[in-house]
């Protein structure tokens, strides 16, 4: 068979690029991106406690719901415990129905990234018009709501359409965090420019691991925890960035928090080594490089 290309970047082996260092010569960034999450009742999409396949139900709803309730606000409490910044993957109908969380995010000064209306629908299945709707009434709740037009997006389910990168770049958007191919930044081609991929972890991600695996939350600590002395051992040659994925109705249960703290703990024993930042400082500070700091990077030939 004759193998498909996707054109949106060129294959680039790690050790062939060039190297930068972060903000203060750090040279591995930490991001934590937290995920808010709004649902239809007994309709559309969401995931279960229990089955993958599982229908909708009052019980699955009430799951997740207790991430908006409870989960979230002891996040926000171990967040101001080790003073560490948080990116929030928002659906934008999230900031309407609890205005107390979007009031929270503001005042902390977190970073908002668009996560679509919410995570009852996905946007690939959608025809070009229906998802080019979709993100600007997405995009347009978010200003009317925060005041601020997001740099970012992360698409439900990490779903994308052939366009989605395409109607992305042409509705202002600098950075998405859909494609898991690297642990650096990559620039991405679009019909009418580039757009950012940054680092957004697939593996180190509550959800799948925890959901869909089945993983246990000691499972998820050790895996936080090696990914973490690993990225720092690797960063030692070259630029990379450690990011942290988190749900408020998996990791805000009470025996998951406990075991995100611990993981917490050991990295903060290296705080002095890390750029604590959000993607989207990652992707203002990739922005800020010299022309030829990053493969493809708008501009070049």
């Amino acid at each position: 068979m004759e193998l498909r290309e996707h054109g949106r970047y060129d294959w680039s082996p790690l050790p062939e690029r060039k190297t930068y260092d972060w903000p203060g010569g750090k040279k591995l960034a930490f991001c934590i991106a937290n995920n808010i999450e709004i649902f239809s009742y007994r309709d559309g999409l969401g995931s279960d406690s229990a089955t993958l396949t599982a229908p909708q139900t009052h019980r699955n709803y009430a799951w997740r719901d207790y991430g908006n309730r409870v989960g979230q606000w002891y996040l926000f409490d171990l967040l101001e415990e080790y003073g560490l910044p948080s990116s929030h993957n928002i659906n934008s109908r999230v900031l309407r129905a609890y205005p107390q969380i979007r009031e929270k995010i503001l005042s902390r000064g977190d970073e908002i990234v668009a996560h679509g209306r919410s995570n009852g629908e996905r946007q690939d299945v959608l025809s070009e018009e229906e998802e080019r709707r979709l993100i600007e009434e997405a995009t347009a709740e978010i200003i009317e709501l925060t005041g601020k037009q997001p740099k970012g997006w992360m698409g439900p389910y990490f779903a994308q359409s052939e366009v989605t990168l395409d109607l992305l770049q042409e509705a202002g958007y600098e950075f998405m965090l859909d494609w898991p191919l690297d642990d650096q930044p990559v620039w991405m081609r679009t019909r009418k420019g580039h757009i950012l991929s940054v680092p957004y972890s697939v593996e180190l991600n509550d959800s799948p691991s925890m959901v869909f695996r089945q993983e246990a939350a000691a499972s998820f600590e050790r895996m936080i925890i090696d990914q973490f002395d690993e990225l720092l051992l690797q960063s030692q040659k070259r630029p990379l960035v450690f990011s942290l994925v988190t749900h408020n109705f998996i990791l805000g249960q009470p025996y998951r928090l406990r075991a995100l703290r611990r993981a917490l703990d050991h990295i903060m024993k290296h705080r002095d080594d890390l750029w604590i930042t959000t993607v989207g400082g990652v992707n203002d500070y990739i922005r800020s490089l010299p022309e030829g700091s990053l493969p493809g990077q708008p501009g070049q030939a």
